[in-house]
């Protein structure tokens, strides 16, 4: 568990949290009781979380070093942060002879980058605290990779390994590092497919469907609040895809 007192005392903090995953993962750590710093790009949705959720939030840019400072500066003056959910990604279609250097970069300093600052910044405040939690938000093509998807599997991979080896790290701390890495999730992300490659692509999935923001988010929530012994471990829901 994050911890034995009353979960309404401590903040829990969301990136990516405009998209469905981490819109999906804000609702349901309130659903629970746990305060939520939200952040994205989005600034309409964020807003439409505080509504739903009264979750705190704060618009920027999770891959600028100088945002993410002040981002956990912000979260620190609220009290204890108890965890940790690093959702913010983004996604690239294509063969990689086709991809600029710049796509590149976007991909990974979205993905991997902003996992390196948000941790190097609540880390200090895990260590006074004695205990926290980080969940990483990972993909099945990070265990993988996937063809026509090579910096988005990179970045992923990548994100295992720094989950990992952070685990390891943070561990005589007690600070667990988890991620869960997630098959095809029912979100914008996947919104380009035609009907007929939703379908086809259904159909290679053992449960025959794709997974729901809602279900990758309880996942979230279970890795982050439960488990005591558990780190180090890269969680993969896919429906029996891979």
């Amino acid at each position: 568990m994050i911890n034995s007192e009353s979960p309404s005392h401590h903040t829990v903090i969301v990136t990516g949290a405009s998209g469905g995953i981490g819109r999906a993962t804000v609702h349901a750590f309130a659903a629970a009781g746990y305060p939520v710093l939200a952040t994205g790009r989005n600034e309409e949705i964020l807003r439409s979380l505080k509504s739903e959720t009264g979750c705190d939030y704060i618009r920027g840019d999770i891959r600028d070093e100088n945002f993410v400072r002040s981002l956990f500066e912000h979260a620190g003056k609220k009290g204890r942060i108890d965890a940790l959910v690093n959702n913010a990604a983004v996604s690239y279609i294509g063969v990689l002879q086709d991809m600029t250097a710049e796509a590149w970069d976007d991909v990974i300093n979205t993905n991997l980058r902003s996992v390196f600052l948000t941790c190097r910044e609540v880390i200090p405040l895990f260590l006074r605290q004695g205990c926290g939690s980080v969940v990483n938000v990972s993909s099945v093509w990070g265990n993988v990779g996937a063809s026509c998807e090579v910096a988005y599997s990179a970045s992923k991979g990548g994100v295992n390994a720094f989950t990992k080896a952070l685990a390891r790290e943070l561990a005589p701390s007690h600070i667990r590092v988890n991620a869960a890495a997630f098959g095809t999730i029912d979100t914008q992300m996947n919104a380009f497919l035609s009907p007929e490659d939703r379908s086809a692509l259904e159909d290679e999935i053992g449960m025959g469907r794709f997974g729901t923001p809602e279900e990758a988010a309880d996942l979230i929530l279970d890795l982050a609040v439960h488990h005591p012994y558990l780190t180090g471990q890269i969680v993969t829901m896919d429906g029996a895809w891979t």
